[in-house]
């Protein structure tokens, strides 16, 4: 069934699930993209060369996040004229969307390509892991407009309520970023760069599949046309006015996270590669808080956007309360086996042991960290997305680097570091909650027509 879900009508638990789940397999394969080049690289070419390419990874989320925010904008604006039935306005907000992935893939190319080795010293990264981290940045980089891209398309169609395609790509390219880096890595024999490769050549074939899609359309909703890919001011306005709070959030949150890697790299590169082992887990066990706020902000935009404001107020008490069932269960599974997980990526037993004790650390508060998404991705959907913003840098980057800075100082322990997590989840939840209650969030997209 490829039929694109209309929120607006039929039973909304109902559609909830069956828009988040291809959603959640959709995301299980995308993580596939760097877990399988972690657990390649950890188990063939060491834990030196795993914490490499996690030392990384905070730097590819800061570039990317910024303009993934942005489609995020689009999306919400998409959804909105979906839902009022406007296909003037949905023809213009999915050409222009194209057009900025296309720019922004571009600009982050060169960017990326030129001040790879200054960021990576300034984030301290062991000299002994510098090579192999440059390497494995730079190639990636010169693919990065295809992930732009592919979250572009993705956006799209996910906001016109279609999560099934998408979830097909992802699992043609993920299959396809396994087997190359097979290939290369273990087969060919090639370094950490030629692993960067491989999921540059997987995310472009997504990106080709999901261009086609789009280009075929759905009759009666939309078509896309390469003639018609270009910037519309006014519309290119309104994503600006949706998107940049979001995006300024990913960026900064990915900011902060370079500064938790950047005291991560202070320590030693076990304590970078376990970490990095702890994190390819932790984007699995995140997925059902990823699957229901993509969900919600889709749901929330479409109803808002055809007045069903009861439609609305259901469809996010329940998304809320199946993120953080699920995702305080996949944290208690994380806390009891996070010892045989870490090992799949390297069996090290100091690698193992810092990644254990980061994930039984934070396993516990996967809830909160529930909370905090799914309520954002409803405030985003309502046309609030500054709210978001504000919580989210005040806990998880302006708290969450001035605790690290300070009680590190007088406790240098690693544990300081993996507890800023949970500190900043559970503050921002309690921000959220107070904001959810207490303001007039249904009727945002009202108050900006």
């Amino acid at each position: 069934m490829s039929r694109a879900i209309d929120f607006t009508q039929g039973p909304i638990q109902k559609n909830l699930i069956a828009f988040a789940f291809p959603l959640f397999l959709g995301n299980l394969f995308q993580q596939l993209y760097n877990t399988a080049d972690s657990l390649i690289v950890g188990n063939w070419l060491g834990s030196e060369a795993l914490a490499a390419v996690s030392s990384s990874s905070p730097l590819i989320n800061m570039m990317v996040g910024f303009f993934n925010g942005m489609a995020i904008g689009a999306g919400v604006i998409i959804s909105r004229n979906f839902g009022a039935r406007d296909r003037e306005g949905l023809d213009r907000a999915i050409h222009t969307d194209l057009a900025f992935g296309a720019a922004a893939g571009l600009f982050l190319t060169v960017v990326g390509s030129v001040f790879t080795p200054l960021v990576l010293e300034w984030m301290q990264t062991p000299e002994d892991i510098m090579p192999n981290s440059i390497a494995y940045f730079r190639v990636y980089c010169l693919g990065i407009i295809f992930s732009l891209l592919y979250n572009t398309c993705m956006g799209i169609m996910n906001a016109l309520g279609d999560s099934r395609h998408p979830l097909y790509y992802l699992i043609i390219s993920s299959l396809t970023n396994v087997v190359l880096d097979i290939l290369f890595v273990a087969g060919f024999g090639g370094g950490v760069a030629s692993a960067a490769l491989a999921t540059i050549i997987s995310q472009a074939v997504s990106v080709i599949l999901s261009l086609k899609r789009l280009f075929k359309g759905q009759e009666g909703v939309y078509k896309v046309s390469l003639r018609k890919i270009r910037f519309h001011k006014a519309t290119l306005r309104e994503i600006v006015r949706y998107g940049l709070p979001s995006g300024v959030q990913n960026s900064v949150i990915g900011f902060a996270n370079i500064v938790v890697q950047t005291n991560i790299n202070s320590f030693s590169s076990a304590a970078v590669a376990g970490s990095g082992a702890y994190s390819k887990i932790e984007g699995f066990a995140f997925l059902p808080v990823t699957c229901f706020s993509l969900a919600l902000t889709t749901c929330i935009g479409q109803n808002l956007g055809a007045g069903r404001y009861d439609r609305a107020k259901k469809g996010a008490l329940f998304g809320i309360l199946c993120s953080i069932t699920l995702a305080e269960l996949i944290g208690l599974m994380v806390f009891i086996f996070s010892p045989q997980l870490v090992a799949m990526f390297n069996d090290n037993p100091s690698v193992v042991a810092y990644g254990v004790r980061q994930a039984r650390i934070e396993g516990l508060f996967y809830c909160c960290l529930a909370l905090s998404h799914c309520i954002a991705g409803i405030l985003r959907g309502a046309g609030k997305a500054t709210i978001p913003m504000m919580i989210m840098f005040g806990a998880w980057c302006m708290i969450r680097v001035a605790y690290i800075t300070t009680v590190l100082h007088f406790i240098p322990h690693i544990e300081v570091v993996y507890s800023a997590y949970p500190l900043t989840w559970t503050l921002s939840s309690v921000a959220f909650i107070i904001y959810l209650l207490k303001a007039d969030w249904l009727h945002g997209l009202d108050k900006k027509a």
